[in-house]
């Protein structure tokens, strides 16, 4: 279980469910894991009541199982729900892309645009390093960004949420390798550069080869 110090009174919920989550996407909340609210409660230093508010809104965004008299299970992900997910992700991504090509550019705030690109850099430069962690939040935030370019946040929230689950499956696989230095994906700067030029051609390209990359990876972690 992760270190803690106790948390302010204010937004309870939320911070306690942002830093199990964190625990669960970085892989330090294992697949698997049982606990109980109690548990929680105690480790954080406070009440029941907040810690099962912050468990259920996990169990609702598909991080926990809710176990009948045992209390929560960290989700445990299947390599075919993996594959499904990436399945989901590229479906989704062709309707976006045909949106784009039936009615033209969509019309992208240029404060956004920047913000776009230095997540972008920093999620790179994390990939090249291998610096796990670091990725994973940065990597999350941009897809988060880039979706939000595009103006649905439903369809924002849905990849989001798949994107999520993915990292969950995969991080495990990602820890047991020596080095990750250049194992992840890394084109986060070309496909932003790509959507500022409002290159919808590259800008598909780029995403088909970020799904295909995921499917390889897994593919060749699963085997080692």
């Amino acid at each position: 279980m992760p270190d803690t110090t106790p948390v302010r009174r204010s937004s309870l919920r939320q911070q306690i469910a942002d830093g199990l989550r964190d625990e669960v996407l970085t892989g330090r909340l294992q697949a698997g894991r049982h606990f109980t609210v109690k548990e929680i409660a105690e480790l954080y230093g406070v009440s029941a009541t907040p810690v099962r508010e912050a468990l259920v809104d996990l169990a609702a965004q598909g991080l926990l199982d809710l176990e009948q008299h045992r209390g929560f299970q960290v989700r445990r992900f299947t390599y075919d729900e993996f594959r499904s997910m990436v399945a989901a992700r590229i479906f989704v991504a062709e309707g976006i892309f045909r949106r784009v090509t039936e009615r033209g550019p969509i019309a992208m705030d240029p404060a956004a645009l920047a913000s776009v690109r230095r997540r972008a850099e920093s999620a790179a430069r994390a990939a090249r390093a291998g610096e796990l962690d670091i990725l994973i939040g940065h990597d999350l935030r941009f897809w988060r960004e880039i979706m939000a370019l595009a103006g649905n946040a439903h369809v924002g929230e849905f990849l989001d949420r798949l994107r999520t689950h993915t990292w969950i499956y995969t991080v495990p696989l990602l820890r047991r390798e020596r080095s990750l230095a250049g194992v992840c994906w890394s084109d986060h700067s070309e496909l932003a550069a790509a959507v500022a030029d409002r290159d919808a051609v590259a800008a598909h390209r780029i995403v088909e080869a970020y799904d295909d990359h995921a499917l390889a990876l897994v593919d060749k972690l699963a085997r080692s």
